[in-house]
C-alpha cells in the first residue's frame, strides 16, 4: 500500500543533511560571512554563496540499497567514464589475472560520499601517494594519490574499490579500517572536491552498466555475482 505524501513531506524530503565531515567547513564559511558583513557587505554575499555551495557539496542523502545476495552496487555517484579489463594495481593484492574495472568520475556537483559496493570484511586498506592529474584521465588510476579498500564478501570473492584524488580533490577520507565489517551501501569514505572511484570486480565477472551511464552510490547495481547474464550493450540517445 502506498503511503500518503503531503506537501510537508515533499518539502522535508528535499532537505538533505550535511555529513559531519563538512560541518566544520560550513561553520568556517558562516563565520567568515558574518565577519565580512561587518567589514564589507558586498563581499559578504559572495562568502554566503560559497558557504551554501560547501553545504551542497557535503550533502549526505539517504539511499535505498538493494539487498539481494550477489549484487554489487555503485560505490559513488557520478558518470561511468570507463569499463575495461585490466590487471589490478599490485598494492591491492588481487593477483595478476585481469579483472573488469568500472570507473566512476565524480564532478564537483556530485555527492561525494562513498559507499561499500558489497557486504563483507575489509581485509586490506592501502594508501598510495601520487599526483593530482585530472581524475577522468586513464592514467589517473595508476599515477594519482589514492586509497584502496579490498572487501572479502565471502565465497572467495574479493572486490576492491579505489578512491582516487583528482585535479581539485586533494583529500581522501576513509571511515573504515582493516578488519572492519561493512554492510552493502554503508558509508565508507569521501573525497573532497571532484574525484574518481574505481571498482574491481572478481575475475570473470561482467558489468550490467555502460560507459556514459549515471550511477547513484548505494543504489545503482553494477554487477550481479550470482547471475550468468552477459555484459550489457547500450547506446546514448
Amino acid at each position: 500500500m502506498a503511503q500518503p505524501h503531503s506537501l510537508f513531506d515533499t518539502i522535508t524530503d528535499s532537505i538533505v543533511p550535511i555529513h559531519n565531515d563538512g560541518i566544520k567547513f560550513v561553520a568556517i564559511g558562516a563565520g567568515v560571512s558574518l565577519l565580512l558583513f561587518l567589514l564589507w557587505p558586498p563581499l559578504a554575499w559572495l562568502a554566503v554563496l560559497a558557504t551554501a555551495w560547501i553545504a551542497y557539496f557535503f550533502r549526505d542523502p539517504r539511499r535505498v540499497t538493494p539487498l539481494r545476495e550477489g549484487l554489487v552496487v555503485a560505490p559513488a555517484d557520478g558518470r561511468i567514464c570507463a569499463i575495461e579489463r585490466v590487471r589490478p594495481p599490485a598494492e591491492l593484492g588481487l593477483g595478476e589475472t585481469e579483472r573488469l574495472r568500472v570507473s566512476i568520475f565524480l564532478s564537483i556537483f556530485d555527492v561525494h560520499i562513498n559507499r561499500a559496493p558489497v557486504a563483507g570484511r575489509v581485509i586490506r586498506s592501502i594508501y598510495v601517494p601520487g599526483s593530482f592529474l585530472n581524475a577522468a584521465a586513464d592514467k589517473a588510476s595508476d599515477e594519482n594519490e589514492r586509497r584502496g579498500i579490498v572487501i572479502d564478501s565471502g565465497g572467495d570473492s574479493e572486490i576492491a574499490m579505489v578512491q582516487i584524488a583528482g585535479l581539485i580533490a586533494r583529500r581522501i577520507v576513509t571511515f573504515v579500517n582493516e578488519g572492519d565489517s561493512v554492510g552493502v551501501g554503508e558509508r565508507v569514505g569521501l573525497i573532497r572536491f571532484g574525484s574518481r572511484v574505481d571498482l574491481y570486480l572478481p575475475a570473470g565477472r561482467g558489468a550490467l552498466v555502460a560507459v556514459g551511464q549515471r550511477a547513484i552510490g548505494g543504489e545503482t547495481v553494477l554487477a550481479d555475482l550470482k547471475s550468468s547474464e552477459p555484459e550489457r550493450e547500450a547506446r546514448a540517445q
